[in-house]
This record gives structure tokens, C-alpha cells and sequence, in this order.
């Protein structure tokens, strides 16, 4: 297939054009070698120079060295990036501490290459391309000419994705070394215009991205994370819409960082009304020296822009990350139906105690059984053992191979949880290379669950870990890794680097990570591996390249998980979202859910156990059973079909979300109402995504409706005198 040109530049116009069928994205070199900004929005077949930045006097503002007229100003200029110290007293992209001390920077333009394809970031995950003929890139390189660096933002638009890729680099091309203090990976000023809202999605643990959206007014507006991690309190994912928008209509930017370390998002609206938007590593604690001659890369932004809603953003973002983020053999497959012991025996257990729930587990279509924390070591509780990855012999006295083959023999797979980034100071490990833990000299370092973080920037704390992990791995059959972090990034110090790079710790931190995952799942291409961090505090699109699932949330109720879930997947795919049933009243909320409701929950992401099934009554083990049969069935559908959000739990006492074939015949919907009421009103639901011109059939009550119908008209749904209730509707297309 040879691809039609997705990025053109005029040399008349001295403009570039970025676009595939659905969307363009302009900018232009102007004035003095400034790049602007000129437009990002739905597809235009051709520009013809119409929004050039417009010229005024403005007082206060500072124009351009040896300007003779006092019209432009990079104070009020839409910019592509800007940098500190050049004229622009609005938030910069760039501070970079030159080697005379001075923090003054200007960047103009130079040159620029077109190239078919996507290059790979050297030592970090990013989209990728399959057939290079599938996406185009722009490099636009711009010069500091007193200070002799080069900055190369760097643009990726694919064909059939409406998302473009953005990153920067920086070249240190002086004799010197500088020190940067932010270098953020994209810039965007947006114009003055109708109001405009940003949605993010804040949390905590064990109640992550839960759906903020506030309006844009004067000032900044910052979401980060401080904690070395993506973190439960912040995701490192925004949107930028209008008022009216919702789910269905209106116009949207969504902005998703590949990166699994502290972020930042800076929304600033300026004096004028236009908006410049920041995204990249957290500056705080931030200072990266780039000595004569090298480069710094940093992460990559995922870009993408509906004008058709929520919606088609989020489903911009999941097929990409679907089809381009996420890699391996699991990519497509279908995810295992688990069940995991950590809520039904925690750290008290032994194989003896173990092999009934493997029993169970059979008999009910369950296929992985996962083995969680306390296994190594001799970690009864989490007071200890962790650096060290060997087998606890009293829980297992003739070694894990033969507890792995007894599950094996039952026809299930088998899973094992590690926590590779922590030490106990009451470990092996510690006793042989305490210096390998992250400590300030002559501090005592913070626990935080009784653990502490080992220096993962180090290669010769990896090549430990890495070598006790495979050890283990080689020693049996394991079919699945979850990979947890159970806490955050204090005592931020390195023995090994001198003290005035000792800013360079947090992300030396996640590039010695990045480079630890992807030695170990390449080299373990068969088996599945899940991340986790508390649940859900290390959920981003950088995890996903390295592993196709995380867990959402330590919080396994069912009616809190609605409120997770729904908001976890305005940035990321259902493949993505891990969910399991727990026992009912809940550990985390002392809630009393129905078996139904929890499991119907849980079909909608990545369907797992987490509780004693031993102690099911025989009530609920037919209902166990019926649900994993009919989650087989679907669980393609749900996995990976289309996924879009109906009503909102945000602002009902209901939600509803539906997933749909690629070819449209056939769809899946959950519907939950939260609490009842006494005098409940007559609800009803509107379908979304069918072909209006099909006719389909429930397949629960054998009614027929047509497309147009579910859509316009939908339907009334039953009342339930009952909190927590649920309800699913299965549709298929009929034949001609």
C-alpha cells in the first residue's frame, strides 16, 4: 500500500500540515524564526494563511532583539515551544541552566526532515508502527545560536489513527555541559475563544481516576504527580474541551503521557484569554545535565482530537493503545479468567492450604490460579523478606515446581506475584548490599508499609533482581507475572552519581525500570504480565507498553469500581483494566453486594476472582459458574470490541456502558442503578454505535428491534427494589 503524504510543507507559506482523513494539525514558521501554532482541529483539505498570529502593541510586552517596530511579542504569540528567559513571561516549556550560569534561552528555527515511519525513543516505550507506510514524521529542529544547542520537536501522525505523537530533543552541541530543569514534550497555545473546560482524573488509593471537570479561567492550573510514580492521586492524562461537550457531541483535545514517573500538566490562560498547555516530567526534584555533545530524550505525548465527544476521544486513545502501545503475544489474546488468593488467605497460607481453592477453581471454569504475596523469603506478614526471591520452604517444603505442576495437572494456568523495586531492611538482601536502597546519607530513611525502594537506576541493583526473578522463573511453568510497588519514592538519593546530578535519581529511577521490563518480557514472551502499584497507582500508557494489564484498584467493591472503572476508561482500554469479584460485605467498604451485581462489574474489564471459594454457598457457586460461562462467551467482545459510556455515574444514580463488534452485530450492555428509591421514576435507555439499518435480537427475551430503535427510542428498563442492582442486555444482528 503506498501512503498519500500525511505531512506537506509550504514553502510559500512557510506553514507545515500534519492531517489524515479526520484531523489536521498546522503550525508556521514566523517572524524571526519563532514557530507558532496555528491550528489543531478537524481536517481542512488545504490552508491558505488565514490565522497567521495577528500583530498589535502591547504594552509590556518585549519584542524581538533588534526588532525596529513593536508589534509582535512572544508574549502573546501562539507558540509550538517556548523556553525561559526569551521575551514569553507566560509558563515556558524549557529551563535550561547554561554553563555561564544564565537561564536565558532562544530558540528559532533551523531545519526540518519528513520521514515515513516512527522512530523508536532510545530507552523508552512509546507508539510504534508496524508498516512504515502507516505514519509519517516531522522533525523540526530549532537552534539556540548563543549557547549552541539544538531542540528537534519531533511529530508523528499515523494514517488510520486520529492521534499524533510529540516528543522532544535536546542537543548539547557547545563544549560545555548545560543542566536542564524542565523540558516539557509538548507545548500547545490554544487561541482566546468560548469557554473551555479541562477534565482530569484525580484519585487516591484504592479510589483512583475518579472524573474531575472544572472550568479554565485565569491563571495556572496544575496536575502532577511528586510520589516517583504515576501515582493513585493524579494520572498522567488530560482533556481540554468545550463547555457543552459530553459524551456524544462536542469538541475535545485529549492528552495521554507515556511515562510512569512523576508528570506534570500545566493549563495556564493568559492575559489575552488564550491557553498554553504543558506536558511532560515533573521539574520538581528535576536536573538533568547534558554534557558537551549528548542528547536528552524526552517521554512522548499521545495527541488526539474528536469533534464528536468523549467518546470518540477515548476510543482515539484505546485503539491506538490497543494496536500501537501495547505489545507481545497477549496483545490480542484472550485474557485468562483468574482467581487469586491474596483476599481469601492474605499471607496465611501454605500449599496444603492453597490446593482446595485450585480444586474449586476447576470446577467452577475458572483457568489461572495466582499465587500473591508471602511465598518468598520467610514473610509471614509485610514486615520483611522482600529482595528476597526464593521459595519459602515451610509453605512449600518440596519447592514451588511441585505446587505449580499440581495446578498444571488441573488444567489451570498458574501465576506469581512479585514486588521487584523494594527491599526489607529484615532481608538478605539488605544484610549483603545495603547501599543498593534509596537513603540520604546520615537520614533515616521513611518506611512506608515497612518497605523501603531499592535504586533502580543502578544496573547492578537490576542485574540482581533480575537474576534472583529468572531463577525463579526458569524453575517451573509460570504462565502469568504480577508485577507490584506498594508504595512511593522517598529519600531521593544515589551514591553513585555526584551531588550536583542527584536530580537525575527519579527518572534515572524509571529509565533503569523501562530497562529492567523490557530485558525480562522480552526474554518471557509467553507469559502474561499484569502491572500493579496498590492497584492502580502506576496505571499509564507507558506500563502498557511493557505490559498489556494492570490492576485498576485495590478496591474490589463493586459499586466503588463503577466510578473507577468508568473513569479509568476515558484514557485506557478495557483490555487494559483488570477486575475481579471479592467477597460480599466488602474488605475495603463493609459494603453487602449481590453475587450479580459484583460479577456483572467485573465482566466489564478483564474478569477475575479474589476471594475464598471454598467458602461460596452453592448459591453463589452456580452463579460463579454461569458467569464465567457467559463471560467466555463475550469476553472477546468486551476485550476488545468498542467500548462506549451511556449514562455517567458521576451525575446519576445510574450508569450504563455497552461494547460493540467492529462489524456491529452484536453488542453487549451493563446497566447499574445505585440506590433505590422509593417511588422510582420509569428510566429509559438509549442505545449508541449499532447500524440503524440492522435488526437485532435480545437475546435474554427474544424481542426485535431495530438499530435506529435502541438508538432514538430505546427502551424502558425494570424496575429493581434493590441497591446495587444490575442488569444486561445482549444483542445480535438478524441475518439480511
Amino acid at each position: 500500500m503506498k501512503l498519500k503524504n500525511l505531512i506537506n510543507f509550504d514553502e510559500q507559506q512557510q506553514v507545515f500540515h500534519l492531517h489524515n482523513g479526520n484531523i489536521s494539525y498546522i503550525l508556521g514558521i514566523d517572524e524571526g524564526g519563532v514557530l507558532s501554532h496555528l491550528y489543531f482541529g478537524p481536517r481542512i483539505k488545504n490552508y491558505h494563511g488565514q490565522l497567521k498570529n495577528p500583530r498589535k502593541d502591547r504594552g509590556f510586552s518585549d519584542n524581538l532583539p533588534e526588532a525596529q517596530e513593536r508589534t509582535f511579542s512572544l508574549d502573546f504569540v501562539l507558540q509550538e515551544y517556548s523556553s525561559q528567559g526569551d521575551g514569553d513571561f507566560r509558563n515556558p516549556a524549557a529551563i535550561i541552566r547554561q554553563a555561564n550560569g544564565s537561564y536565558s534561552a532562544r530558540f528559532v528555527y533551523k531545519d526540518y526532515k519528513i520521514s515515513f515511519g516512527k522512530p523508536q525513543l532510545d530507552g523508552l516505550p512509546a507508539a510504534y508502527v508496524i508498516k512504515k507506510n502507516e505514519a509519517q514524521t516531522l522533525k523540526i529542529i530549532l537552534e539556540d545560536q548563543v549557547n549552541q544547542l539544538e531542540l528537534i520537536l519531533i511529530y508523528t501522525i499515523y494514517q488510520d489513527y486520529d492521534v499524533i505523537a510529540r516528543s522532544v530533543e535536546l542537543i548539547n552541541k557547545s563544549d560545555k555541559s548545560v543542566h536542564i530543569e524542565k523540558l516539557a514534550s509538548m507545548q500547545l497555545d490554544l487561541p482566546a475563544g468560548k469557554k473551555q473546560q479541562v477534565i482530569s482524573l484525580p484519585g487516591a488509593h484504592a479510589n483512583e481516576r475518579q472524573l474531575q471537570r472544572e472550568d479554565i479561567n485565569a491563571g495556572t492550573k496544575i496536575f502532577e504527580s511528586r510520589r516517583g510514580t504515576t501515582s493513585h492521586q493524579m494520572n498522567n492524562f488530560i482533556a481540554i474541551c468545550d463547555s457543552q461537550t459530553d459524551e456524544f457531541q462536542g469538541n475535545i483535545i485529549g492528552l495521554s503521557f507515556v511515562y510512569s514517573g512523576n508528570h506534570k500538566e500545566e493549563i495556564e490562560k493568559d492575559q489575552y484569554g488564550a491557553t498554553r498547555i504543558l506536558v511532560g516530567i515533573n521539574d520538581e526534584q528535576f536536573d538533568w545535565e547534558v554534557k558537551s555533545q549528548q542528547t536528552f530524550q524526552t517521554p512522548e505525548v499521545l495527541m488526539t482530537y474528536s469533534a464528536q465527544g468523549m467518546n470518540k476521544m477515548s476510543d482515539n486513545l484505546h485503539r491506538l493503545m490497543r494496536e500501537r502501545v501495547a505489545r507481545g503475544k497477549y496483545k490480542f489474546a484472550p485474557r485468562p479468567i483468574l482467581v487469586n488468593n491474596w483476599e481469601a488467605t492474605f499471607m496465611d497460607f501454605d500449599e496444603n492450604k492453597l490446593k482446595p481453592i485450585v480444586d474449586e477453581a476447576k470446577k467452577l471454569g475458572i483457568e489461572m490460579f495466582v499465587l500473591d504475596d508471602g511465598w518468598f523469603g520467610h514473610r509471614d506478614d509485610d514486615n520483611t523478606s522482600l529482595g528476597d526471591w526464593k521459595v519459602f520452604a515451610r509453605k512449600f517444603p518440596q519447592g514451588l515446581k511441585r505446587f505449580v505442576d499440581y495446578i498444571h495437572a488441573n488444567g489451570l494456568k498458574f501465576g506469581l506475584w512479585f514486588e521487584p523495586e523494594m527491599i526489607s531492611i529484615d532481608s538478605e538482601l539488605y544484610q549483603q548490599h545495603p547501599d543498593y536502597m534509596l537513603k540520604v546519607p546520615g537520614s533515616k530513611p521513611s518506611p512506608s508499609r515497612n518497605q523501603y525502594v531499592l535504586d533502580m537506576g543502578r544496573q547492578e541493583v537490576r542485574d540482581n533482581i533480575y537474576n534472583q526473578m529468572t531463577a525463579i522463573l526458569d524453575s517451573c511453568q509460570i504462565d502469568y507475572v504480577k508485577w507490584d510497588m506498594n508504595r512511593h519514592l522517598t529519600d531521593i538519593y544515589s551514591p553513585v552519581l555526584p551531588a550536583n546530578r542527584q536530580g537525575e535519581v527519579l527518572h534515572r529511577y524509571v529509565l533503569g525500570l523501562y530497562q529492567m521490563l523490557e530485558k525480562i518480557t522480552t526474554e518471557y514472551p509467553d507469559i502474561l504480565w499484569e502491572g500493579c502499584s496498590g492497584g492502580g497507582g502506576r496505571f499509564d500508557a507507558g506500563f502498557l507498553y511493557y505490559m498489556p494489564q494492570s490492576w485498576t484498584s485495590d478496591n474490589t467493591d463493586a459499586v466503588a469500581r463503577i466510578k473507577i472503572q468508568y473513569g479509568t476508561s476515558i484514557a485506557y482500554p478495557i483490555s487494559s483494566m483488570t477486575a475481579h469479584v471479592s467477597a460480599s460485605p466488602n474488605q475495603q467498604t463493609g459494603r453487602l453486594t449481590s453475587m450479580k451485581t459484583r460479577g456483572e462489574v467485573a465482566m466489564s474489564g478483564v474478569l477475575g476472582y479474589e476471594l475464598d471459594l471454598t467458602k461460596l454457598s452453592s448459591v453463589d457457586k452456580k452463579e460463579v459458574q454461569a458467569q464465567i460461562a457467559f463471560y467466555k462467551k463475550i469476553r472477546s467482545l468486551v476485550q476488545y470490541g468498542k467500548f462506549i459510556r451511556l449514562i455517567s455515574p458521576y451525575d446519576n444514580n445510574r450508569c450504563a456502558w455497552m461494547f460493540v463488534s467492529d462489524d456491529k452485530n452484536e453488542a453487549i450492555v451493563f446497566s447499574f442503578k445505585i440506590m433505590s428509591e422509593a417511588q422510582p421514576a420509569f428510566e429509559i435507555l438509549k442505545l449508541s454505535g449499532l447500524d440503524a439499518d440492522k435488526t437485532y435480537k435480545n437475546l435474554d427475551t427474544g424481542a426485535v428491534i431495530g438499530g435506529d430503535e435502541l438508538m432514538n427510542t430505546g427502551f424502558y428498563e425494570p424496575i429493581t427494589q434493590a441497591d446495587f442492582s444490575s442488569q444486561v442486555y445482549h444483542f445480535k444482528a438478524l441475518a439480511g
